[in-house]
């Protein structure tokens, strides 16, 4: 796997929407608050751009503008600026190619899975389920979040994954695991299963993470995954942090007792709590990176 070279104060950042459009006020201020971080901005015109309300331009010309970053020699690191939909509509546009010979620092989450997925396995590239511009730095960048995100963007051989304070990680299933780090949000997983570009798991650590979904929806998501082999195949599982997940028709039945019903059977480590998803605050986390899981010790770690 190839790990992008670190940057610094000073250098160029691309801010892009591959996914849901913003304001053309919220994207000023998204370029105003990274350049007054001490980087350079370079906007991409997408972040301008919306079609039919809930896409950042039409799906060729989000791609393109991926690949231009990525070509761009100036560009030391290109953030999303926001998740949302739509994301798959880049998916066939993409020059592997470049992204594989111009490797760069590649920040999202959520809608940006996709990406992950695609860099990770198709590309070789290291990529981070880390903080967007507008969803997470513009009103809400606290100093875990800050802190957590450089740390894993300037990782040396070896990153232990912390929890904020006062936040623990938990055991579902015990035991140790060892794997390369893939996944991101477990609706954008899913979507993508039978396609040209559905996550693999076999002898992976599989990262999960959702928000906004009903628990039994939840559940038959899992089951697609159950069914699909790609539970089977993985060789360790963290939950992430499934925000405002609740089941509304059973409130004594939360999202960790369906988890603990649907993986009951497989023998693998599982851990949960781990915050990093649509939560504030949130850990980044170097997908494509080799990640050893010890539940005895509550450890998550990562390495080059």
């Amino acid at each position: 796997m190839i790990f992008p070279e670190k940057f610094k104060k000073g250098d160029m950042v691309a801010l892009v929407s591959p996914s849901s459009p913003i304001t053309k006020e919220e994207a000023n201020s998204c370029k105003n608050l990274v350049e007054n971080m001490g980087y350079k901005v370079k906007m991409g015109k997408c972040a301008y751009k919306s079609v039919h309300g809930y896409s950042a331009g039409l799906g060729k010309e989000r791609a393109e503008e991926l690949n231009q970053m990525f070509r761009d020699n100036e560009v030391k690191a290109i953030w999303c600026i926001r998740g949302g939909d739509t994301s798959s509509h880049v998916m066939d546009k993409i020059d592997s190619s470049v992204i594989r010979n111009c490797p760069k620092i590649f920040v999202g989450y959520s809608d940006i899975t996709n990406l992950h997925v695609y860099f990770n396995q198709k590309c070789d590239l290291v990529t981070f389920h880390g903080p967007m511009v507008k969803s997470n730095m513009l009103h809400s960048y606290d100093d875990f979040t800050r802190a957590s995100f450089y740390k894993a963007l300037n990782m040396k051989d070896e990153l232990i994954l912390e929890n904020p304070k006062g936040e623990s990680f938990q055991v579902m299933k015990e035991g140790t695991a060892e794997g390369t780090i893939v996944g991101g949000n477990l609706s954008l997983l899913v979507s993508m299963i039978g396609t040209p570009y559905e996550v693999d798991t076999c002898g992976k650590i599989l990262f999960i993470e959702d928000v906004d979904e009903d628990v039994r929806r939840l559940d038959r998501m899992m089951y697609q995954l159950k069914y699909s082999n790609k539970l089977q195949d993985a060789a360790g599982i963290i939950l992430g942090d499934f925000t405002n997940c609740i089941n509304e028709s059973d409130i004594n039945y939360s999202v960790i007792n369906m988890f603990k019903d649907v993986l009951v059977d497989y023998d693998k480590p599982v851990m949960y709590n781990i915050k990093s998803g649509h939560c504030f605050p949130m850990s980044t986390i170097p997908l494509g990176t080799k990640c050893t899981i010890n539940t005895m010790l509550k450890l998550i770690k990562f390495n080059k």
